[in-house]
């Protein structure tokens, strides 16, 4: 039987030692704030019990692993209707890239990049009465935790230094692939991304796409077809033009965001969030990437 806490004690001895850790993203000046130091790891069994290291229990900014929570909403709500507005392939570019949106006729190749993520966002402006409010809520109730918020000094940050959100949102309209208005679905991406969580919340978040659409309470938000797919986009698309990289050095589905959290899981086995701000080239933690790698080589566990 494998020992989590002594796995994630080992992983995170090793790594701490390290000083080069990568650059901690500027282009949002609010998360330039963050010290690059912190370093944590939390893990969630199928048992639902925890094991923790670290500042595993700090929140901060999410980024774009709240792509995967928006997509999850959106998708269980329009079902199989969603995949006529975006696609299902990697993008091979970065996340913020724009060229293929013209050369696909406004159609984002994935949710899990800016563009398809602001369409999902416009999705969920469309469909829900309060858009900001519901899905916070949403969250809330699928970790049972009422501490999480955004934060709206991450939020203003991003809206004042969102040009290329705004490209990718204006060209979406001009294909006729965004219904609302551009400011107010703009608004509730920019508020999405700006979600703060520890890895211990993230870790409890992802949770029930490890445990076939049930939450830690048990309550259902997805049948399993929509892990199933979910899950393989993570695998697919969770790393910008690094997802390849990550399928083979670690072997889980997961997701990165800018803010140095990374969270990954294997079905029916785990959950593990981690959290160090320094990026490598690709923008994604350089320490969270290799804490992952350790993890699945020193467990045997991936899904390969």
């Amino acid at each position: 039987m494998i020992n989590f806490q002594e796995t994630l004690d080992e992983i995170y001895a090793d790594l701490s030692s390290i000083t080069t850790r990568g650059t901690v993203a500027t282009y949002i000046p609010e998360l330039a704030c963050v010290n690059g130091d912190k370093f944590g790891i939390h893990l969630i069994d199928a048992n639902g019990m925890s094991y923790s290291v670290g500042d595993a229990d700090e929140a901060f900014s999410i980024q774009s692993i709240s792509k995967v929570l928006s997509l999850t909403l959106a998708f269980s709500i329009r079902g199989d209707k969603l995949w006529q507005r975006v696609g299902v392939e990697p993008s091979g570019d970065p996340f913020n890239h724009l060229s293929l949106l013209e050369m696909e006729n406004g159609i984002p190749r994935n949710p899990l990049i800016n563009a398809g993520a602001i369409v999902i966002a416009d999705v969920l402006v469309s469909q829900l009465k309060k858009p900001k409010e519901d899905f916070l809520s949403y969250i809330q109730k699928i970790t049972n935790d009422e501490t999480i918020d955004y934060d709206p000094k991450v939020a203003k940050s991003e809206k004042d230094t969102g040009f290329r959100n705004y490209a990718a949102a204006n060209l979406l309209k001009s294909y006729g692939n965004i219904e609302n208005d551009v400011e107010t679905v703009l608004d509730f991406y920019f508020h999405q991304c700006s979600l703060r969580m520890s890895c211990k919340q993230l870790a409890n978040v992802f949770y029930m796409f490890m445990n076939r659409g049930k939450c830690l309470m048990n309550n259902e938000y997805l049948n399993i077809n929509h892990v199933k797919r979910i899950n393989a986009l993570m695998l697919s698309c969770g790393f910008y033009d690094e997802a390849g990289e990550f399928a083979f050095e670690v072997g889980l589905p997961g997701k990165s965001g800018v803010g140095g959290g990374i969270v990954a899981l294997l079905p029916n086995k785990f959950c593990v969030a981690t959290w160090s701000p320094g990026l490598n080239a690709k923008g994604n933690s350089l320490l969270g990437m290799k804490a992952l790698e350790q993890l699945t080589t020193k467990t045997g566990l991936s899904i390969f």
